[in-house]
């Protein structure tokens, strides 16, 4: 049975930074990701990862979130710069074997940036 569990969102103040983690058991995945949900928005992309550390990013969050993983751990992380109080959200863990986003989803973890 596929696990993915969450962890590392809160509140930070705006031009702070927060580091996302999700770690998965049940599987080994090729594609990993993160994506965001804001209230009353439709879910978007912010960053996936393949297997041999392709990336590929939301325009809104280009050169301020960083994707990586680690194999060895079946774990992707989002480390997140610069927040800004449009990126709060719900944040959601991806993971799959083709296309994204891929079939297995965590349970998210809010983001908030505020003063």
């Amino acid at each position: 049975q596929v696990q993915l569990v969450e962890s590392g969102g809160g509140l930070v103040q705006p031009g702070g930074s927060l580091t996302l983690s999700c770690a998965a058991s049940g599987g080994i995945f090729n594609n990993m990701g993160w994506y965001r949900q804001a209230p009353g928005k439709q879910r978007e992309l912010v960053a996936t990862i393949t297997r041999l550390f392709t990336t590929d990013y939301g325009e809104s969050v280009k050169g301020r979130f960083t994707i990586s993983r680690d194999n060895a751990k079946n774990t992707v992380y989002l480390q997140m710069n610069s927040l800004q109080p449009e990126d709060t959200a719900v944040y959601y863990c991806n993971m799959g074997y083709r296309v994204m986003p891929g079939v297995y989803w965590g349970q998210g973890t809010q983001v908030t940036v505020s003063s």
